[in-house]
């Protein structure tokens, strides 16, 4: 036996799996999507909604940084869908987009408490 063949899986295995990998690009936006999961501050903001719908000023005073930085981050999560935002009169509340992400959280959560 060659050291390649001890080294490699068999041919229909490798092909198996090509057949069934997502597109480069796919991979890279999921790549992305998790970047912005790597700063603990957007992170304390999805937490704290999470838990219930807020403002930029709540969200600056439960995590004690300033409106600019609070509404910096939520900028990226909005533009990575991850939060969206309703209006109400001059203010906007913020919220999760969707269940994705509670889930997201969630596991996450599950899986450090393991």
């Amino acid at each position: 036996m060659s050291e390649t063949e001890f080294l490699c899986a068999e041919d229909s295995t490798v092909k198996n799996v090509l057949d069934k990998m997502p597109p480069d690009e796919m991979l890279y936006d999921l790549a992305e999507l998790f970047k912005v999961f790597g700063d603990s501050t957007r992170i304390k903001i999805l937490y704290a909604l999470f838990e219930s719908e807020l403002c930029v000023n709540d969200i600056a005073a439960l995590l004690g940084i300033t409106q600019t930085a609070a509404s910096h981050q939520l900028r990226v999560l909005k533009v990575n869908k991850l939060v969206k935002g309703r209006k109400n009169g001059k203010m906007i509340f913020y919220s999760l987009s969707d269940d994705h992400v509670c889930k997201i959280i969630s596991q996450g959560m599950e899986h450090i408490e393991e």
